[in-house]
């Protein structure tokens, strides 16, 4: 017996996503002809590229082992979240958010080198994590 329902079409948007949008824009919180904040402009310039880069990733050509794509493909996923981590360091003020970010960087980069291991493959070299603004980064304290 055929169905009669009509294949659902896609609309680009995530269901919530609208009406979401739509609640915000009724309550006069956000309206679309107010620029973002310099400090926000380039918060959402960083986390496009890192979207960008993270959907750009996951596209794997079929290797001919599952465990190699999904690796190569949540590898990209995983650098992404650690890119859009990076960027709320860089840009937000919230402590508390600062800190889920802080987490979120060495619980992704652990899963990558996890993963890496488990195909037999080197983990990427260690780096410190991006726990510090800019300025603080730069200084370097050497202690006797």
């Amino acid at each position: 017996m055929r169905s009669t329902r009509e294949p659902r079409r896609r609309t680009g948007l995530l269901p919530g996503a609208a009406l979401l949008g739509g609640l915000l824009l009724g309550a006069g919180t956000v309206r679309a002809a107010d620029p973002p904040a310099p400090a926000e402009a380039a918060f959402l310039h960083e986390n496009a590229e890192a979207m960008d880069r993270m959907m750009a990733g996951m596209e794997v050509p079929p290797s001919g082992s599952v465990d190699r794509d999904f690796v190569a493909m949540m590898t990209a996923h995983h650098q992404g979240a650690i890119d859009m981590a990076q960027a709320q360091l860089r840009h937000g003020g919230n402590e508390q958010l600062r800190r889920i970010a802080q987490e979120i960087i060495v619980e992704q980069q652990q899963e990558i080198a996890a993963m890496q291991l488990a195909l037999g493959q080197s983990p990427p070299p260690s780096a410190p994590a991006p726990d510090q603004r800019a300025d603080l980064a730069t200084h370097h304290h050497d202690h006797p």
